[in-house]
């Protein structure tokens, strides 16, 4: 189970550990939620084969015996064609300003390309934050030949000397290696958290980012990220959880689509959602679902806010 929201305030000298907040930026679907998920040991993250998936920054907090980090998993950076897209670059300029460490993430089977180089330029170019660059997706590249040529293209658009570490965000390969190359960076401090720990969130957010998950995943291009999931009511009890949420769309077609022929969607999003949620809270839960149309939400400011977007 997730245990959530717990700081504390430890202000024994002889407990200074290596504590801080870490960033992870990268242009859309190149792996940040996936590479949370591996490194905490549990989901908290929804992670999809498809672009901006993330919209919020999500806090994930990893301990060990001698250090407390703090992973900021930010949308994937992108330059911004409406409200939303504002709002979600706000989001990962907010976390790189926090942050001790700057991890950029990039996709190893490619050379680095213009997405790369407008995050790098926008975004990275001017912080004085030491940046740890991390190739994602080894697993998929076998030609070692390539991938250092692809190294290569990345080192050359940074024009700058920065470590790089080599990863598989899927299959946990070189995790380890990355978690101690991380704390290298960190200052000695003392924890914000308690032990157990793993994300400072909620769990009305994370009911509506896993029903969120489940439409991308069952909808795919049919219904694209113009969709919004708001937890109207949740209610704990002791032996069930009940949760009522509206799913937002942009148009009645998209509408039709969720809804599916006699509900058939909506009832297969539920069940996935429902029973993932129960995991996570280890009890019973009771999902109720609606959809409603609400047209151009995405480039409407006041909208973006009622939705949760904002900061």
């Amino acid at each position: 189970m997730v245990k959530i929201m717990e700081n504390v305030n430890n202000n024994d000298e002889n407990n200074k550990i290596k504590s801080g907040v870490v960033a992870l930026v990268a242009r859309p679907n190149v792996g940040k939620s996936t590479l949370l998920n591996k490194i905490l040991g549990q989901k908290i993250a929804i992670a999809t084969p498809l672009r901006q998936t993330t919209r919020k920054n999500l806090k994930g907090i990893y301990t060990d015996y001698n250090s407390q980090i703090i992973l900021i998993d930010t949308p994937g950076v992108h330059k911004p064609l409406n409200e939303l897209g504002k709002y979600l670059s706000s989001q990962s300029k907010d976390a790189l300003s926090d942050a001790d460490l700057i991890l950029f993430l990039v996709d190893s089977t490619e050379p680095s390309g213009l997405g790369d180089k407008w995050i790098w330029e926008n975004y990275l170019k001017d912080l004085k934050t030491p940046i740890l660059l991390v190739l994602n997706k080894v697993d998929l590249i076998k030609d070692l030949e390539k991938r250092e040529l692809n190294l290569f293209t990345y080192k050359k658009m940074i024009e700058k000397n920065i470590d790089s570490i080599k990863i598989s965000a899927k299959t946990g390969r070189n995790i380890d290696d990355l978690i101690k190359k991380i704390k290298e960076y960190l200052p000695y401090g003392e924890k914000f958290y308690d032990d157990d720990t793993i994300a400072d969130t909620n769990m009305r957010e994370i009911a509506s980012e896993i029903i969120r998950e489940k439409i991308i995943l069952n909808t795919k291009d049919e219904v694209p990220h113009s969709v919004a999931v708001v937890i109207e009511n949740y209610k704990e009890e002791e032996k069930t959880d009940k949760i009522s949420a509206k799913i937002i769309v942009n148009n009645e077609s998209q509408k039709g689509i969720l809804i599916g022929k006699k509900g058939a969607m909506l009832k297969k999003i539920g069940t996935e959602a429902r029973l993932e949620l129960e995991k996570i809270v280890e009890k019973k839960v009771f999902l109720e679902l609606f959809v409603k149309v609400q047209k151009n939400w995405l480039k409407n400011k006041e909208m973006i806010k009622t939705l949760g977007y904002k900061d």
